[in-house]
């Protein structure tokens, strides 16, 4: 029954009509309670360093904080994802254009994937659906995400998919490819799923294909062969959500 099974979700992975990619996305931020970012705070600590992700209507700001053996505490402010200030020991300093941009984008990274899948239907995402995949005997529904130039940041070519539960809608996979420090593409695997007042918060498995040229999209297959390498954990501890 079993094997009867796995083969009825990959028949029918293989004669889905194509299917509208923007109500997949409602559908997952809504399985993830994302829409509850807005109006509230949530702190977390990732890697030695503490963020802070703080939405309103009128705009959002992140922060990081951390300790610095020479400096001291550094705290880095960034509003509504472009203007950054940097702290230490609550001191304002003076830091270049260059490298606001830096630091700017470290958090950038980090605080986009901490809320995923809220933040896919900000104005410059470009939503295609490319079909469904049977994956560890669940059926998935996979959407590809680009940027528009206008409004999509520097790393607006970066291309990313993803991969949504077709029965629980949750986002259970993820894949991207990227141009800086010589390009790749890498894919992350959903683990230690947790719900912190009705808000659902994972950590990630991070892996890279033994060809860093392979297109984002096939990386499931890759996942599937076991050919894919494990590079990192992501996790996200102390998570508080006020």
């Amino acid at each position: 029954m079993k094997n009867i099974y796995i083969l009825l979700l990959v028949l029918l992975a293989a004669c889905t009509p194509n299917k509208d990619p923007q109500k997949i996305i409602d559908k997952a931020i809504a399985a993830h309670g994302g829409q509850l970012f807005e109006g509230r705070t949530v702190t977390f600590d990732f890697r030695d360093k503490h963020y802070l992700v703080q939405r309103k209507p009128e705009g959002y700001t992140y922060i990081r904080s951390f300790e610095d053996d020479s400096l001291g505490q550094v705290k880095d402010v960034l509003t509504n994802s472009t203007e950054l200030e940097r702290y230490v020991n609550d001191t304002l300093l003076y830091i270049s254009d260059e490298w606001k941009f830096k630091y700017a984008n470290s958090v950038n990274s980090v605080l986009y994937f901490f809320q995923l899948p809220y933040g896919l239907n900000d104005a410059a995402v470009v939503k295609k659906y490319l079909g469904q995949k049977v994956i560890n005997q669940k059926l998935y529904e996979k959407v590809q995400v680009t940027f528009k130039q206008e409004n999509g940041g520097k790393d607006f070519e970066d291309v990313f998919v993803y991969w949504i539960n077709a029965e629980t809608n949750t986002l259970d996979f993820l894949g991207y490819s990227y141009l800086t420090d010589g390009g790749g593409v890498r894919f992350r695997q959903a683990v230690n799923r947790r719900t912190i007042k009705d808000m659902v918060f994972q950590d990630y498995i991070n892996f890279k294909p033994a060809d860093k040229n392979a297109p984002v999209e096939s990386l499931d297959q890759a996942f599937i062969e076991a050919s894919l390498v494990e590079l990192s954990q992501i996790e996200n501890e102390n998570i508080e959500v006020k």
